[in-house]
């Protein structure tokens, strides 16, 4: 496993990349960020929420019919896929050319979440499942709050079973995910 930060060889490895797993806390820019990267290029964006787990009214999809699903998207030769469940994680690192590890201080990400709450409330957004009105609970504050001691232990458990040439790059925040469009915006007008 190849850790890198933000920069020119980190945005090189994303130009290049025909399928690349978004990874990170709700509220992290995961989503904005993997839109913004298909629409630059022309990737097929497939939100792990809105495509693969959720049903109308917030209900889950059935396990093994929301990993038939996934593994249909994943089959597929140009993708950004945007979302987490640990365990259908090896099935995606097995298939992708890279990984973009969205992992801002847990204030940004609870930022990013009261944010879209205020944009979308009583609305569908884009990422999500139709039926399934922008919403906060406690329980999704709580997993917010403690996603980085319970939900990153099993991201860095599955990257060490991964195969050891798959790039992950880091973005600790808005700002070098910024940085990393501006290169890549700037790079890919230049090709």
């Amino acid at each position: 496993m190849k850790y890198l930060k933000t920069g020119p060889e980190a945005a090189s490895l994303v130009r290049d990349a025909r399928r690349i797993c978004v990874i990170g806390c709700s509220g992290s820019g995961k989503s904005t960020l993997s839109q913004a990267l298909c629409r630059l290029f022309n990737l097929t964006y497939i939100s792990m929420d809105r495509d693969v787990f959720w049903l109308s009214g917030w209900k889950l999809r059935p396990r093994p019919e929301a990993v038939e699903r996934m593994k249909g998207f994943i089959a597929g030769d140009r993708w950004i896929i945007d979302g987490n469940s640990p365990g259908t994680l090896p099935a995606r690192l097995a298939r992708a050319d890279l990984v973009i590890w969205m992992r801002p201080p847990r204030a940004v990400s609870l930022y990013g979440v009261f944010s879209r709450w205020f944009k979308y409330h009583g609305t569908v957004r884009p990422e999500m499942a139709e039926g399934c009105p922008e919403k906060i609970d406690w329980a999704f504050l709580k997993y917010v709050w403690n996603f980085e001691a319970k939900e990153v232990p099993q991201f860095q458990e599955q990257f060490e079973k991964a195969r050891g040439d798959l790039p992950v790059i880091m973005v600790t925040s808005r700002k070098q995910s910024a940085e990393l469009l501006s290169e890549l915006a700037k790079n890919h007008r230049e090709v």
